[in-house]
């Protein structure tokens, strides 16, 4: 059977739901930390940034920004998570060893910003905002490593590589931190239909 159609979309809405929940937990634990945002979802492709000070509702409550998880690329592998520089081509379907798949959490807050007399963000608001980036940073390491390992139908999760963070430079009024994780599929055959 060849690989699951929505394998690697499952993959990512699952990756979504392990960090929302761990942001959800670390704000509930420490109230300076905002939670998961109300802008929360799998996109195609790296994330526009946008709704960084936006609120969930008019009456301001809840968390602006936006956590979004995205493919960075897919490949195929049999020492993971090395990808393989195997040539296909032939007669019949050779499928690798596992499906390596490189996902991306990319999660943006609102950034202090000048004053409204063109004045840089006082020491205060910059190391309120430093802190945040940290503890996102932790919280999310923290949730692939605690939540991957529980996930999937076998006996265990899957395999996985957590790659390089990275808090991301500010940009109008956003700023955040992007996390890699690669995580093996498993290997599965060609259809017989699709067969040459």
């Amino acid at each position: 059977m060849a690989l699951n159609l929505l394998a690697v979309h499952e993959l990512a809405e699952t990756v979504l739901g392990c960090v929302c929940q761990a942001l959800e937990s670390t704000a509930a634990a420490d109230t300076d930390q905002p939670g998961c945002p109300c802008r929360a979802c799998v996109v195609p492709g790296p994330p526009a940034w946008d709704c960084c000070d936006e609120p969930c509702d008019a009456d301001g409550a809840g968390a602006g920004g936006q956590l979004t998880v995205h493919v960075a690329r897919i490949f195929a592998t049999s020492s993971f998570p090395v990808d393989d520089r195997v040539v296909q081509g032939g007669r019949n379907c050779q499928p690798p060893a596992a499906t390596g798949v490189e996902l991306v959490v990319t999660l943006l807050r609102c950034a202090p910003t000048m004053d409204e007399r063109g004045g840089p963000p006082s020491c205060e608001d910059t190391a309120a905002a430093a802190r945040i980036v940290h503890v996102d940073t932790v919280t999310i390491y923290n949730a692939l490593l605690c939540c991957l390992p529980t996930t999937g139908t076998r006996r265990r999760g899957p395999t996985f590589f957590l790659g390089a963070h990275k808090v991301l430079e500010q940009q109008g009024g956003c700023m955040g931190v992007e996390q890699r994780v690669t995580v093996a599929l498993p290997g599965c055959g060609c259809p017989s239909e699709e067969s040459p």
